[in-house]
């Protein structure tokens, strides 16, 4: 083949390489770019008779920001977000290792997928499902109150907006922390045992620092996850306290004030790009000083 085909043949997978990767960055210019830079405009703007009128004006920063109740309510989110973060990563992390290193292989297949059905359903009608359970006359307090523990309350509090929690981000940790586990070089955990290093301290210095990465991910992406969730604080946690995003929709029900929620909206976004930057640098660092 010459020269001048081979330039061409080039050419033409390079162009279709761009082709089928075209549809990523425009997806996330339209829906997330366009809108962003859509909300900052909007935090400018005023609301006048309850309708909202292109403006520039830094009010709503300013009534946002220098409100009590919203650094309250930011710190309080943070704090449900990684305590959630945590217990799922805790809970998590026995399933993902006993699928990795003691589950059969048909065992591993049928638990993967009890996993990903959740997901099939809604969110909402989980959530709602577990109020039905959680109530003073539910399920759960009914069996309770038969051998005289019951009623506890489990609703409207930082228990019921966990359990929604979970309910979200608990499988997909899991699955997150088993792919990660089913990656550690099995040689690594052999030279251990050679070692006469235990089972427990193989898992804290073989087994965790190798599957370091994902499950460091695996949280980040809890946290991400259930820092702005407005499901459970609003139907299990019945908006008492309030979250972020239980604060930003109220902002948008009482006078219609988008300007100020589209600065609570930003806010989280700023949060999250800069957990998701530290989780990056903490997960990969090591590597980095390594190579």
């Amino acid at each position: 083949m010459s020269a001048s085909g081979t330039t061409n043949t080039t050419r033409r997978s390079s162009l279709f390489a761009w082709a089928l990767a075209l549809p990523m960055p425009v997806w996330q210019t339209l829906f997330f770019v366009a809108a962003l830079l859509f909300l900052v405009v909007m935090s400018f703007w005023s609301v006048q008779n309850f309708r909202v009128t292109p403006d520039f004006t830094f009010d709503n920063w300013a009534k946002i920001y220098s409100a009590g109740y919203f650094r309250v309510t930011y710190v309080r989110t943070v704090l449900y977000a990684l305590l959630a973060a945590t217990l799922a990563s805790l809970i998590a992390f026995p399933c993902a290792y006993g699928l990795a290193f003691k589950a059969s292989p048909l065992m591993r297949r049928i638990v993967v997928a009890s996993l990903i059905m959740p997901y099939f359903t809604s969110y909402l009608v989980r959530a709602n499902s577990w109020k039905i359970l959680l109530t003073d006359q539910g399920v759960i307090n009914s069996v309770l109150g038969t051998v005289g523990l019951g009623p506890l309350p489990m609703t409207s509090n930082l228990f019921a907006v966990m359990i929604g929690y979970l309910t979200l981000i608990l499988p997909i940790v899991i699955l997150l922390q088993y792919f990660s586990l089913a990656n550690v070089d099995r040689r690594l955990i052999e030279a251990a045992h050679n070692l006469r290093c235990g089972r427990v301290r193989t898992v804290f210095q073989v087994i965790i620092p190798s599957a370091r990465t994902g499950l460091i991910l695996a949280a980040t992406f809890a946290f991400i996850l259930s820092f702005g969730d407005f499901v459970s604080p609003s139907f299990l946690g019945n908006n008492k306290p309030p979250t972020l995003s239980v604060l930003m929709v109220d902002a948008v029900k009482s006078g219609s004030q988008w300007p100020r929620a589209a600065v609570v909206a930003l806010t989280m976004v700023a949060t999250l790009l800069l957990v998701a930057f530290l989780a990056m640098n903490f997960a990969y660092g090591e590597k980095r000083k390594r190579s």
